[in-house]
């Protein structure tokens, strides 16, 4: 089985997901409320939300007679500290390669 991070990317590889996720950082939503907008089926927008609930990026609620649809935004974070620890290893290559160029122009300048 693919580790939670695989998951949440690859339920977010879906735009109507990542949407719905965009919705779900507003207000919790019920399927109907999350299904408004699309031209789909509330049962295609209960698929989608299967995707997004087995990677652990949202849970259903009960409110009286609803089920509301709760956005974890924890996961989130996991994803982030993912990101970021790739970003910063990559800014890292870029300031020394900056240097390296810097340094290739100051030698430039004192042959000429």
């Amino acid at each position: 089985m693919a580790d939670q991070l695989s998951r949440v990317f690859a339920a977010l590889a879906d735009p109507t997901r990542r949407d719905m996720v965009a919705r779900l950082t507003v207000a919790d939503a019920t399927v109907g409320e999350l299904a408004a907008p699309y031209d789909v089926s509330t049962q295609a927008v209960s698929k989608h939300l299967k995707v997004l609930e087995g990677a652990g990026l949202v849970t259903r609620g009960r409110a009286a007679q609803t089920r509301p649809v709760h956005l974890e935004a924890e996961v989130l974070d996991l994803m982030t500290a993912w990101i970021e620890r790739y970003r910063r290893r990559a800014e890292e290559r870029y300031t020394r390669l900056d240097a390296v160029l810097a340094e290739l122009d100051t030698t430039e300048e004192d042959l000429s």
